[in-house]
């Protein structure tokens, strides 16, 4: 009888421990698909920064042309190396 009553108790450990396990698992697939969408997210962000890096970049060529005076020159390539600086720390933001 003894065997019987260990058994039963055993059965019932083994039972609570795979709900617990069968809870936590729940819990990391919901953290998984969590971290997932902010992955993609993080992506597409990324994506759209290395556009306005390119169009920056592009803007910047045509600004340096000699049609320019130099006070436009001047105040174009400031603003152009805020947003670039602005650009860098955000992608560095997204790859950490």
């Amino acid at each position: 009888m003894d065997s019987l009553v260990q058994l039963e108790q055993n059965l019932q450990q083994l039972l609570a421990q795979y709900q617990e396990l069968q809870e936590e698992m729940r819990l990391l697939k919901e953290e998984n698909i969590r971290q997932r969408e902010e992955i993609l997210q993080s992506h597409a962000e990324l994506q759209l920064l290395k556009k306005d890096y390119k169009r920056l970049q592009t803007a910047h060529a045509l600004i340096m042309t000699e049609g320019s005076n130099e006070e436009d020159r001047q105040k174009a390539k400031q603003r152009l190396t805020s947003l670039i600086s602005q650009i860098d720390k955000a992608l560095d933001v997204l790859k950490q």
